[in-house]
């Protein structure tokens, strides 16, 4: 069972050795914060709209799904953790394969429809800051521009098999009449300034955004998966 608890150690008046029952004390509770948004909550925002958009309820069959699994892994390790400050006494190989693993776990009944819910508070927490970071460093975004590219199909309204999305998202109307809209220019959708604010206007990324949708218009979600595992979705 998956667990993590990292307190900052300020107690002026002392504490029980909450330690002995798995509690981590830090001087900064900063990095360990940011590395699970980052993460956990980053992966749970990247694997929701592929596994919605493959009619999959639970998320441990999310991560059934070879597809779905090997594209968070590519993910997490290639653009993801590249760009989370280092973390002290930990390796985020292994806590990316920690997250990997609660994903999995069938036990916790977690629902793609919960991760999927919010896109427009989440996508902005989770997922565009590692694109941003990436940006400034020069560094490509293929992924995390396919990511944000799921979540606008997403928000067209239908699966791939074409049964109807139920969206829960207080902007789910200008969502999905900017991802409808956007069947005419894909950039349109990045014109949602509120949500993807400079990166949005970020030339690289709207060109990956750009290639990333119209792939998965054309070719469906798990083609469009393999692709970016096979590295030629930048290319196609």
């Amino acid at each position: 069972e998956f667990k993590q608890w990292v307190l900052e150690d300020k107690f002026p008046l002392g504490r029980p050795a909450f330690e002995a029952v798995g509690v981590t004390f830090v001087e900064d509770v900063a990095p360990y914060e940011l590395m699970k948004l980052r993460i956990l909550n980053g992966g749970h925002a990247a694997i929701a709209y592929p596994a919605a958009l493959m009619d999959i309820h639970f998320v441990h069959e999310a991560m059934e799904n070879p597809l779905i699994r090997a594209f968070l892994a590519k993910l997490t390790h290639d653009e993801i953790i590249p760009v989370v400050p280092p973390v002290p006494n930990t390796s985020l190989q292994d806590y990316a394969t920690l997250i990997e693993s609660r994903f999995s776990n069938p036990k916790i009944g977690d629902t793609i429809p919960r991760l999927a819910q919010d896109g427009s508070n989440r996508q902005p927490k989770f997922i565009l800051p590692s694109t941003a970071d990436r940006l400034a460093k020069g560094l490509d975004v293929v992924g995390l521009s396919l990511v944000s590219a799921l979540w606008c199909h997403y928000f067209e309204g239908t699966s791939d098999s074409g049964k109807p999305i139920v969206f829960n998202d207080a902007s789910a109307e200008r969502l999905q009449k900017t991802a409808i809209a956007s069947r005419q220019d894909p950039l349109l959708f990045l014109t949602l300034d509120d949500i993807f604010g400079t990166v949005g206007q970020n030339e690289l990324f709207k060109t990956r955004f750009a290639k990333a949708l119209s792939h998965l218009r054309t070719h469906g979600t798990a083609q469009t998966l393999q692709s970016y595992i096979d590295g030629h979705l930048a290319a196609t």
